[in-house]
This record gives C-alpha cells, structure tokens and sequence, in this order.
C-alpha cells in the first residue's frame, strides 16, 4: 500500500505542485486547505489532479487536524497566512499556533509521523544582511519612515551609520522584523523544537520569491509576477517601488518542489533550516524589463518614488546550505517569467484579474509617496 502524505495548503500555489511530484513517486496524497475565498473564490482549483483526497478545513482546528492526519506517514505543512494587512493576531494564529496544534494532536494520538517539512520564509531575514567596511557583517534596523520619505533609500550600518553592502542572506542570521516574518520564524522555531521533543524529524525551508505556473491570479495582495504581467498584458506601465533597484530572488516553483523533495527524504535535512532561492540578485527595474521583452510590450516601468512600509531593501539569499544535500536550481529567471506569463494567458480575459489594490494599499498607508514624488 502507497504511503501517504498530507499537504496543507495543497490547493495553492506550491502545495498543488508538490502533490503532483507525490503522485508522480506513487504516492497517496491528501490535502487540507481553507480555501480562502481572496485566493480561491471559485473553490477547489482546477489545476489540483482528481486522484488527491481533498479536505476543507482549517489549521487551527483540532478536528480537521484529527482527521487529515489519520493514516499519514508525511506533512508538507505549506499553509500559511500571508498579507500586507495589519492583522497581527492572524499571523501569529494560523502561522504558529496552527503549527503548534499540528504537533500538539501529534503527540495526543502517538501518531507515527515519519517526517515534517514546513514552508518558511525569507521574510525571517527582516532588513537582510549587510557588509559595513568597518564592522563587517552586520544586520540593520528597519529604515526609518522619514528616511524613506525624503527618498533615502539605503540600509545603513547600526554601528556608525554608514551605507553598507548587501550580502548574501545567511540561514544563521534571522532578524525578522514585519508581522509576516516574525510569524514565519516563530513558525519554524515552534516546528522545529517540537518535532525534536517528539523525535520526528523535521526541516524548515526558508522560500525566497517563489513565481510559476499556478500562483494566484485573484489575490490583489500578490506579487510582482501577477501585478507586472496584467499590466503588461493591458497596455500600461507597471510601478517599481523605491527607486526600481532593490534587488530581489527569483525562484521557479518547480526548484521549490525539489527542495521540499530532498528535505523530505535527505536525513541530513533534519533539525535544519535551509534558504531555498537561486542566489543571483534581480532589481525590480530588470525583472520588468525582461518581462516586457517575453510579452512583447516595450513599456519602461514607473519610478514615481513610491515605497511600501516594511520592505527589505535588498533581499538575496545564500543557497550553499541545501546545495551541499544535492539540490540546486535549474530554472533561471527568463524561465519564470516564460512559464508564469504562458499559464497567465491561457487562462483568458485577464481583465477580470484587474483590481485597486494599489489605491486600497495606499489608503491603508501600507504604500506610500515619497515627499519628493
């Protein structure tokens, strides 16, 4: 008989394609997913394949825990609440709590779990890491709204103030500093210590920008793939916040489901936190760019020194950790953005995809401009 694997999250984005890679390997497959109606207004996707065992429910509910971890010998714990809100509770509840409840009806039942692997974040890194000629490496403080205002877009050293280098993201320097990112590195740390006092092993896999095929296209809070792209696909301009050269890392979904494969099976992987990223810097200015060559629409991005509140100025992470277990990526970015905009076409009449979340975030004050806009 087949083992069986529960996939939270598994009728989004990741989750769906890590059930694919599951059943490809002959494996039984469960998921558990809210369906929460931002990013799935019409349900149970289309993409999830027929042969998954798919339960509604909610991780932060005994029974659904009960019940989806019945016969299972391995979680992908994929789901997660992410947003540009202020809902501080709702991080910390669906994020931590939830994990910790997964962990806590382990233990109730004696369940024979085999292996967890939970999806962290690069949000854990907050402001990231930096080179100060002085000080060497060092971590920053968030940047200062008036800095910012006044259009001073540079992280500075927070021994002597000087402009520092970005680096590499490190997995041993954690420093998240928005609601996102300490509810992601409180998750991994609730995984990961509970799983070592239960003796399961488990691993947590820190996702950079993650872009492919299936992400959705409903969700007004997404990212730069879906943003740019309907923009594009409409004739207009898309917006680069900042001054267009925060740099940023670009990973295919399909490198993803592979990191989540070797943490799964690779014994080495247990009690760790791994990066899971391509390592090359992308700034926003580039990424639009290539985007507008791959749709074929000559149209340069926006600069009006627009910002959003709690971004990392650069955010690059260091892959040396998982590539020593044999991983690597193998999509580069004009991949991304051939297989993203490829699946976003074939989903037809992209205006129904069209939102104000752009004037929504501004009204909340979670994007801003700058004085000198």
């Amino acid at each position: 008989m087949a083992k069986r694997i529960l996939i939270t999250g598994g009728a989004g984005f990741i989750g769906s394609h890590i059930a694919d890679r599951f059943l490809r390997a002959g494996w039984s497959v469960r998921v558990l997913d809210c369906l929460q109606p931002r990013v799935h207004p019409e349900g149970v996707p289309k993409h999830l394949p027929p042969n998954v065992e798919a339960m509604h429910g909610d991780v932060r509910n005994r029974a659904d825990w009960e019940r989806a971890l019945e016969g299972v010998a391995v979680v992908s714990h994929q789901a997660a609440y992410q947003d540009y809100v202020p809902d501080y509770s709702e991080f910390m509840s669906i994020n931590v709590a939830g994990t910790a409840l997964l962990f806590e009806v382990i233990a109730a039942r004696k369940l024979p779990i085999e292996r967890v692997v939970v999806a962290s974040s690069q949000a854990c890194y907050g402001e990231g890491q930096y080179t100060c000629p002085e000080h060497g490496i060092v971590l920053p403080r968030a940047r200062k709204l008036a800095d910012l205002e006044r259009r001073d877009w540079d992280a500075r050293c927070p021994k002597c103030g000087v402009v520092v280098q970005p680096a590499l993201l490190d997995e041993a320097y954690p420093n998240p500093l928005s609601p996102y990112g300490t509810s992601k590195y409180a998750q991994e740390l609730t995984a990961l210590k509970l799983a070592n006092l239960l003796e399961i092993p488990c691993a947590a896999l820190r996702y950079s920008i993650t872009q492919g095929p299936r992400q959705s296209m409903f969700n007004q809070y997404s990212g730069i793939a879906r943003i740019f792209t309907l923009k594009l696909l409409h004739d207009e301009a898309p917006v680069a916040f900042e001054d267009g050269l925060l740099q940023r890392d670009y990973v295919h979904v399909s490198d993803v489901v592979e990191a989540n494969w070797v943490a799964t099976f690779d014994d080495r992987a247990a009690g760790e936190a791994f990066n899971v990223g391509s390592g090359r810097p992308t700034t926003v200015l580039e990424y639009a760019r290539r985007l507008a060559l791959v749709l074929g629409k000559p149209i340069e991005p926006l600069v009006p020194g627009v910002f959003r509140t709690g971004d990392a100025r650069h955010s690059v992470s260091s892959i040396a950790k998982l590539k020593k277990l044999g991983w690597e990526p193998k999509k580069s970015l004009d991949d991304i953005l051939m297989d993203f905009t490829a699946w976003a076409k074939s989903l037809g009449n992209t205006g129904r995809f069209l939102t104000d979340a752009h004037e929504q975030l501004l009204k909340m004050k979670v994007l801003r401009i700058s004085a000198h806009a």
